[in-house]
């Protein structure tokens, strides 16, 4: 008695490929930043930190993917450790921008170089051309999936998903 598959199949599935593909490059990057004392996220929060000082924890949070209590807990940790930096009281509201610090930066510039080897690696084998053409095509899948979170439909539930604004 075989049984009929109804769900995706995993051989030909191009978001399950996505998924593998972020998950080795996750592991791969946490192999060169463990011996570095720094996690993928640690790592996460400093260049966020380096490309736009001041930014609040739930800002953090959402650039590194994870929640605002991890965030929360990972900068007292760098505070602690001397990485970043916070004013004791808020400026505004309860906003605590955090800079980083030297000790921060140089951290980073080491993480970075090492991530940057990471990226080398998994690009090794595509030309600039097929670079350039792998970051376009997944920057369409991300806005798509953005722009459609509606399910395709527009608030007054009519099909809005004719594809004229996407390239091709």
């Amino acid at each position: 008695m075989s049984q009929k598959h109804s769900g995706i199949e995993l051989d030909t599935s191009l978001g399950y490929l996505l998924k593998e593909a972020s998950t080795a490059l996750r592991l791969a990057m946490e192999e060169v930043l463990r011996p570095l004392g720094i996690t993928v996220t640690h790592y996460s929060c400093l260049e966020l930190l380096s490309q736009r000082p001041g930014m609040s924890n739930s800002e953090l949070a959402r650039g590194a993917f994870v929640t605002r209590q991890s965030m929360n807990v990972l900068l007292q940790a760098l505070e602690r450790d001397g990485h970043v930096t916070r004013p004791a009281e808020a400026a505004v509201g309860k906003v605590l921008p955090a800079r980083l610090t030297p000790r921060g930066r140089a951290s980073l510039k080491e993480a970075s170089a090492a991530v940057r080897a990471v990226e080398s690696r998994m690009l090794g084998g595509m030309s600039d051309g097929e670079q350039a053409e792998a970051f376009r095509l997944l920057q369409g899948m991300i806005r798509s999936l953005r722009d459609d979170s509606d399910g395709g439909h527009g608030s007054d539930g009519s099909d809005q998903s004719n594809g004229s604004d996407r390239k091709g």
